[in-house]
């Protein structure tokens, strides 16, 4: 255990978002989700539901204010236009977190490309479909800087 560090963070995650640069993207997947057939690199979240998991890696992993859009969600059979009541705590976590970020909803094949691209996926065991977010890391500002 460390101080101020989320238990959900495990110490290959940790490793992880250690060594993501500024723009690497991280993808954190429901368990439906094909995270061994779509990553590069997998860590395994078995045991945890996504919100958890998204609020933890919020603590500490920096969003991208380099660009427009840095955090993205799946949609409903593949329709930007159609939620799930779990977008609705995607949404919450990301404001409560990261303030100021919209979270864009992605029709599926983007969302699958994206994920395919991505640093790294988190798989966690979340039961509910379409519970899958993106985030874009980014910086942390030297002190004395805005």
């Amino acid at each position: 255990m460390l101080i101020g560090i989320p238990p959900a963070l495990g110490p290959e995650l940790l490793f992880t978002l250690r060594s993501m640069g500024h723009g690497d993207e991280i993808a954190i997947v429901d368990g439906n989700y094909p995270a061994q057939e779509h990553g590069r690199r997998v860590v395994r979240a078995d045991g945890l539901d996504l919100i958890p998991m998204l609020d933890a890696v919020l603590q500490v992993l920096p969003v991208d204010d380099f660009v427009p859009q840095a955090i993205f969600r799946s949609s409903v059979r593949g329709d930007p236009a159609l939620s799930a009541p779990v977008h609705g705590e995607i949404e919450a976590v990301c404001a409560r977190r990261a303030p100021g970020f919209a979270v864009v909803p992605l029709p599926g094949g983007a969302f699958y490309d994206r994920v395919k691209a991505a640093h790294t996926i988190i798989a966690t065991t979340e039961p509910r479909l379409y519970a899958n977010v993106i985030i874009r890391k980014g910086v942390i500002y030297p002190k004395g800087t805005d």
